[in-house]
């Protein structure tokens, strides 16, 4: 049975969808202001790949050594060429902070919402979806931040055409491409989660899956062509590898 016994007018409703918006901008609002001002902990996060003391590039660092090889170190020197420009980085960085702290409860708040119209049953399936879809999402940032994007900074930022040329790579082209490919893995990873509701409402099948592979692969590379936010191959290779993985572990959900 629903949770609400009585039904509410078009009012009531937009009522409590308004105070609900109302939490979710004040909690978002209030995570970004406390990530404005520990500005030197928000930005060591932020800026942490760029440096080659970084987790992902030590871990590459101590697998060459085992190999018998050696990786030369690099640096890559960031600039901002805009007057006002390190300060509105600063805010948007900040606001960007503030809704990813927020997003338990911005899911929480919009679930509060629809749950009174949702059956017991209908409320465990949206439960499993929503959390399994959240916790998807972070992977999908976790691994862009740890992994696609550390490895595509240090191709792109390290590759010169000449030895005359250098390298100097502008502050909001970092955060922009950082966001962008971290906001894509994280929509990427939803993968699974979709296989698993169409598969539910049966729309798809792993034979169907199985059977049309090949043209999956074919939008995988397009969509990771599109979503790219660089045009070389080693990214998009990065952001499509991932993506195959995915749709085989996908089939495997359905089956």
């Amino acid at each position: 049975m629903a949770a609400e016994t009585h039904t509410q007018s078009f009012w009531e409703h937009l009522d409590v969808l308004r105070a609900a918006i109302f939490r979710i901008v004040a909690v978002a609002v209030v995570f970004g202001i406390a990530a404005f001002f520990f500005k030197e902990e928000l930005f060591a996060v932020v800026l942490a790949p760029k440096d080659d003391g970084f987790v992902t590039y030590r871990l590459l660092d101590c697998m060459a050594a085992w190999a018998g090889s050696a990786v030369e170190p690099f640096s890559v020197r960031l600039i901002n060429t805009g007057l006002a420009q390190q300060f509105i980085i600063h805010m948007k960085t900040a606001l960007c902070a503030g809704v990813l702290c927020a997003s338990p409860y911005i899911l929480y708040q919009l679930f509060r919402f629809v749950s009174p119209a949702l059956y017991d049953n209908e409320r465990r399936y949206v439960t499993r979806m929503v959390g399994g879809g959240y916790a998807m999402f972070s992977l999908g940032v976790l691994v862009s931040y740890f992994l696609i994007f550390p490895l595509t900074f240090r191709f792109l930022g390290t590759y010169q055409v000449s030895g005359e040329v250098d390298n100097l790579i502008a502050l909001d082209s970092y955060i922009s491409t950082l966001v962008m490919m971290c906001l894509a893995m994280g929509i990427i990873f939803e993968i699974p989660i979709l296989s698993w509701l169409f598969a539910k409402l049966g729309f798809i099948s792993a034979d169907f899956m199985r059977r049309y592979r090949k043209h999956a692969v074919v939008i995988i590379l397009v969509v990771a062509a599109i979503i790219t936010p660089t045009s070389d191959v080693f990214t998009l290779s990065l952001v499509a590898l991932p993506m195959w993985v995915l749709y085989e572990i996908s089939i495997l959900i359905v089956k």
